[in-house]
């Protein structure tokens, strides 16, 4: 195939797969072709036109373009060989990848390399000589070379202080280029994290540490984390223990020997200019190269394979090891890097272990090691180690790292994605009594476990199958020391027994952390779950249709929404990165406030547990005032914002937009007030390594509003984004509907005010039904988030108005549940005291006593 003169000029496939939907348009509308290369192979992406047989989707293998841009690496591969990768839009075909060249069925190493390609080497003249000037060049004997091999002991370079990983590397060579590739949330950039400080703290090494991503602030309270086994997200919103404090001023007085040079407009040849003039100079670490384009990170995108030769020939020009962090493990960009050395970090099926894969560029994989990923301490430890701290370092108070505290904190650990909802495929029964154990194990109640323990265990046995997923296998590990009840007759005794081991370590939440035990999920009479039929519509004469009225309500809308994304695109694009997790409800307790969960009879003679909240004297003479708000779900649906179509992948922004609407992943930003919970909830206590969350629009909009009213400082950069176009009015004629049968029902009660709350809480889960066997009218998780996001963020800023105006909040749960502490037996002005939509209802009880349960 010869090139045409609509062809375009060459991109790498990198740059192509961040483009393929444009590059697909122009195919398709001016039969436009471009040409692709990677690494040594050709492919084009052309209009079907010049390959008509490509219209027949069943003749060549086709990908939908999301699959394709997923995938794109291997599809240019295998075009480029001669095999034809037809291009689908839903079902039609929109373009094909053929190979560059009509010979290249089985393109050679030789033939691959277009004309003018660039060796490794160094820079190619019009002659074909390599341009290095007149300087000889220093050539050097196998004497010169024994001394530095044949030695005792290990290269003397620096190392990563983790010994299993040291000894499949060798350590980090000096005049290398080491590459840790992981995608985002693996935990890439604390394998940097852990060379610098290995080097620099305990070698007492220069480090110089180039920051593209994180800022110096961040990489400081990573390093105090890290150190003293403090929770990184705690740090991040500025509270030390007066320990950690200790720690922190010994690294400044240590601190000389690690630089850091940070902000978003480093580029390769900074670093190159900078590092000569550092003496004594023994690592440079460059966190990170940022797969995706940006334009205000010049270490990104396309400009990527050009930096990593700049740092290459940088370790070999000054003979010190450069270690650079990418968050990616996508094999074609690693081809483009061309690092002497590869590190891949890989999740295994052991959630607690991530599988570090060490290949040299001219040998391939030569060993491999397995890590513990510690991320809520900002650090990797061997996978045989306790994850609990160091061994020189005290232990929290009560904390202990004993067999018992040890198992039961992982078993907490391992319950959160079921009782999150993140996660199905459990019993509800088993759900609840690990909801139940997380709340014992957090609030350091031995007595609770012992009680739980055989409920525990008992509704576990009557699990067939555990779910085939990360999260399934964890739990099922972590129950295994407990005992594998065969059946509920066998489970009361060896729940007893190994409850006494259990509860014989005490394991709580530090005491400063500022976040409150989750919530017992069998005290929500609406948390009723979806089972097959829920998906039917209501009998005519159903006291309130919800699913009918949110079903019409959809479909009358002239924005045209789709609400059921396509089973072939949930795994890819926008929808595996949403979670359940980005609703960001608060589960917050004042920090000087004591909560604990005791045991408690509900009327109709259930066993569940209560807050008991204690108050300090500091706070004076009054009473607590609980605050309930009446349908927070209903009343968000007044004026959601959320995109009705498609998200589209509108990667990294400038700055919000409030025409668009979707997912956003930004710095989670400090909060620094301990009068009122983080603005984003439990979001910001789960970031990932870099410190990043995905959120959904409506926080964005109150992180706009909260910087313009000066409570931020500035709005967090925008790193990734899938948005569409912004609507706040679709579920508006379902919130008119369920307002006016509120009003009639809430005051008749009973059975038709039950069977109401039923069916809308039914209605709205189904926007995102988590088992794949449940049926739904509706599929669209970003929609679901929207809504609950909204919730929890009216919730939150009513909260803040009334802390403005001098009252004193002493927890805030939920998007619906807020208590006070009050002189004079007065609710907050804020609130408005009534039974509708955004209304509340306000109780009072002494300070100590047992929060009742809400009625609604």
């Amino acid at each position: 195939m010869s090139q045409s003169p609509q062809e375009d000029g060459a991109i790498n496939a990198t740059t192509a797969r961040n483009k393929l939907y444009s590059l697909v348009k122009l195919a398709e509308e001016e039969g436009r072709t471009t040409v692709i290369t990677k690494h040594k192979v050709r492919a084009l992406l052309a209009p079907l036109d010049r390959f008509p047989a490509a219209r027949k989707t069943d003749a060549f293998p086709a990908h939908v373009l999301s699959t394709a841009q997923r995938d794109f690496g291997d599809l240019v591969t295998l075009a480029a060989k001669g095999q034809p990768q037809v291009l689908l839009r839903n079902t039609t075909p929109v373009a094909v990848l053929l190979p560059a060249d009509s010979s290249s069925d089985a393109l050679s190493s030789d033939t691959a390399v277009h004309p003018g390609a660039v060796t490794a080497g160094g820079a190619v003249n019009s002659e074909g000589n390599q341009d290095r000037g007149s300087t000889p060049r220093r050539l050097a004997t196998l004497g010169d070379a024994i001394g530095s091999v044949l030695t005792d002991g290990p290269a003397g370079g620096p190392t990563f202080g983790l010994p299993g990983l040291d000894a499949a590397t060798g350590g980090l060579q000096r005049g290398r280029l080491t590459l840790v590739a992981a995608r985002p949330s693996v935990g890439g950039s604390l394998l940097g994290l852990a060379a610098a400080r290995k080097t620099a703290l305990v070698d007492h090494d220069m480090v110089l540490y180039a920051a593209s991503g994180p800022n110096r602030d961040d990489i400081f309270r990573r390093i105090i984390s890290a150190e003293t086994g403090g929770e990184y997200a705690r740090l991040k919103q500025g509270r030390l223990t007066e320990y950690e404090q200790n720690i922190a001023h010994q690294l400044v007085q240590a601190g000389d020997l690690l630089m850091i040079d940070d902000g978003s407009d480093l580029t390769a040849e900074d670093i190159r200019e900078t590092a000569p003039h550092m003496e004594g100079l023994a690592l440079i670490v460059v966190d990170r190269l940022q797969a995706a384009h940006s334009a205000r990170l010049p270490l990104s995108g396309d400009r990527l394979p050009d930096a990593s030769q700049v740092l290459a020939t940088l370790a070999r020009t000054l003979h010190v090891p450069v270690l650079a962090i990418v968050d990616s493990d996508d094999p074609a960009l690693l081809d483009l890097l061309d690092a002497d050395v590869t590190l891949t970090l890989s999740p295994t099926e052991e959630p607690a272990k991530v599988q570090v894969t060490v290949a040299e560029r001219d040998f391939g994989t030569i060993g491999s090691a397995y890590l513990q990923p510690d991320l809520s301490h900002a650090r990797f430890l061997d996978a045989e180690a306790a994850p609990l701290g160091r061994t020189d370092i005290p232990a929290s108070p009560g904390l202990s790292a004993s067999a018992g505290g040890t198992e039961a904190l992982e078993l907490a650990e391992a319950a959160l994605p079921y009782t999150a909802g993140g996660q199905q495929g459990i019993p509800a029964a088993l759900t609840h009594e690990l909801a139940a154990w997380r709340t014992a194990v957090a609030g350091g109640d031995h007595e609770a476990l012992k009680e739980i323990l055989p409920s525990l265990l008992q509704a576990a046995a009557t699990l067939s199958q555990w779910p085939d997923t990360h999260e399934g296998h964890r739990l099922a590990a972590a129950l295994r020391p407990y005992g594998t009840p065969e059946s509920a007759d066998t489970t009361t005794a060896a729940g007893q027994s190994a409850a006494a081991a259990a509860a014989s370590a005490p394991v709580q939440v530090p005491a400063d952390s500022g976040q409150a035990p989750d919530d017992v999920a069998e005290d929500d009479e609406d948390d009723d779950g979806l089972k097959p039929g829920d998906e039917e519509d209501e009998p005519d004469n159903h006291v309130f249709p919800a699913l009918k009225i949110l079903k019409d309500t959809v479909g009358r809308s002239k924005m045209h929404p789709i609400r059921v994304i396509r089973k072939e695109e949930r795994n890819s694009g926008p929808w595996p990165l949403i979670s359940e997790h980005m609703d960001g409800e608060p589960r917050w307790v004042h920090p000087d406030v004591t909560a604990t969960r005791v045991p408690h009879i509900r009327a109709n003679g259930r066993r569940v547990r209560r807050d008991q909240l204690d108050v300090p004297e500091s706070f004076g003479e009054g009473v607590l005032c609980l605050i309930d708000r009446n349908g927070s779900f209903p009343s968000a649906c007044s004026a959601v914002p959320l995109a009705p179509n498609k998200l589209l992948h509108t990667g990294p922004l400038d700055a919000y937009d409030k025409a668009g609407a979707g997912i956003y992943l930004i710095d989670v930003p400090e909060w620094t007030r301990t009068d009122m919970p983080h603005p984003l909830g439990r979001i910001a206590g789960r970031p990932d390594e870099d410190g990043r969350a995905w959120v959904t629009t409506p926080h964005m909009k109150q992180l706009v509003k909260l910087m313009r009213e000066g409570h931020l400082a500035a709005m967090p950069t925008i790193y990734d984004s899938w948005t569409g176009k912004a609507n706040e009015s679709l579920f508006k004629p379902f919130y008119e509907a369920t307002r006016k049968a509120r009003a009639e029902l809430v005051q008749a009660g009973g059975d038709p005010y039950k069977a109401y709350k039923t069916r809308l809480s039914i209605a709205l889960r189904l926007l995102w039904p988590k088992r794949p066997s449940q049926r739904s009218p509706f599929w669209r998780p970003d929609w679901r988030m929207s809504m609950v996001a909204e919730a929890s963020v009216r919730h939150w800023t009513v909260a803040f108005k009334a802390v403005q105006e001098g009252h004193t909040l002493v927890a805030l749960r939920n998007v619906d549940a807020a208590v006070f502490w009050t002189p004079d037996r007065t609710a907050p002005a804020t609130y408005r005291i009534g039974t509708g939509f955004g209304e509340v209802k306000a109780k009072f009880v002494q300070g100590g006593e047992i929060i009742p349960e809400g009625d609604d």
